[in-house]
């Protein structure tokens, strides 16, 4: 499945400056004309955001402090945690054998349950996951629950916000030598590849995964870092 780019027309300038884009299916454009009051609020939320030093150095920053800080600009919207789950209910039916004196016919109920995965943020036919620095594994759960989603016609397309991987594991080891780390402790910063970033995306959308559900991927990068944007 090819790439497209309605997302250099669909998203503002300031929004284009400071992140890198993947989209699939024109994403960024069906949901600016489907969702628009939604999709205006990704990008309030957007330009608000700075990736800060202590993202990378702080200890567990990596994994929680920046994905929770996206999610609270996200709650405070309205959006709000969701799951899709299946539930199916068959009905065997043994119809009578009236030689036998049957009259009525034997009827057996069965229901199963499957539950789904929970997408972090969901509002106005939109679901929206942020996967900062966990295992690329997530991609795969996170791209079913929107398929899901979609095929069930209850989201108009999705939106992932993740990262780059090279020019960000450059600045983290920068920053980790400015901070006087030494060069081993400061490889270990994104140091990994079998975590979520854009290079293991890519692949998953292009493949077709997310099926025929438009897939927007934010890519936070090292334009988004703010020198001294600390936490007060």
């Amino acid at each position: 499945m090819d790439l497209t780019t309605s997302h250099e027309a669909a998203l503002r300038e300031s929004v284009r400056e400071r992140y890198s884009f993947l989209e699939v299916r024109n994403a960024a454009a069906v949901l600016k004309v489907t969702n628009p009051a939604a999709f205006e609020e990704i990008q309030d939320v957007l330009d608000g955001f700075t990736l800060r030093t202590s993202d990378f150095l702080t200890p567990g920053g990596q994994e929680t402090q920046l994905a929770a800080r996206l999610n609270r600009s996200f709650r405070s919207r309205g959006w709000r945690e969701a799951r899709v789950d299946t539930r199916v209910r068959l009905e065997l039916r043994m119809l009578p054998f009236r030689p036998d004196g049957e009259t009525e016919p034997v009827v057996v109920d069965t229901e199963t349950f499957s539950e789904g995965y929970l997408v972090d943020n969901f509002k106005d036919r939109l679901a929206l996951d942020v996967e900062w620095n966990a295992k690329d594994g997530n991609l795969d759960r996170d791209i079913s629950a929107y398929r899901a989603l979609y095929d069930a016609g209850l989201i108009d397309g999705a939106v992932m916000v993740t990262r780059t991987q090279e020019d960000l594991r450059m600045l983290a080891r920068k920053l980790a030598t400015d901070a006087g780390w030494d060069d081993a402790r400061g490889k270990k910063i994104l140091g990994t590849t079998t975590t979520t970033n854009a290079e293991k995306l890519k692949p998953r959308m292009t493949r077709g995964d997310a099926h025929g559900c438009p897939l927007l991927a934010v890519l936070i990068s090292a334009d988004t870092w703010a020198e001294g944007e600390e936490p007060a």
